[in-house]
């Protein structure tokens, strides 16, 4: 055997298309691309030799153009479809962020609204056993 491999000095940029990032195989490979659609279907060459005709030229330029258009529109509804995953995403990390940063966002309670709170808590449950209280002497009348 010659021993030549990728690794080998003579060929040092042989690699595989589909695991190099930038390719368009690696694109399409992982879904980053539209590379299943009807469009493509009608691109492919055609061996057999057409006598020229007119009408039939005019015809085939006339779907050329509509076949880009509906092409590009195809790729753009694949482009948002893929860019909405990423902004749930995005949406849940800035979800998280305020919920660990909400003291940030909150306006702080200051010692005197704190008092004022504990004391409206005792005051009602004072009023409460009052009532209470009236029930029971009620009830033993």
């Amino acid at each position: 055997s010659s021993g030549i491999n990728a690794e080998c000095p003579l060929r040092p940029g042989k690699r595989n298309p589909r695991k190099v990032k930038w390719t368009k195989a690696f694109r399409k490979s992982h879904g980053k691309e539209l590379a299943i659609d009807s469009t493509f279907d009608l691109e492919k060459k055609r061996s057999v030799p057409v006598k020229y005709n007119r009408e039939l030229w005019k015809n085939t330029i006339h779907a050329m153009k509509r076949i880009q258009e509906i092409r590009a529109k195809r790729q753009n509804q694949f482009i948002k479809q893929r860019l909405k995953a990423g902004k749930k995403l995005e949406l849940k990390d800035d979800e998280k962020e305020v919920e660990h940063h909400i003291h940030l966002i909150e306006p702080k309670v200051t010692v005197e609204e704190l008092y004022n709170a504990a004391l409206n808590k005792t005051k009602q449950k004072l009023q409460e056993k009052k009532k209470l209280l009236e029930v029971e002497s009620m009830d033993m009348d």
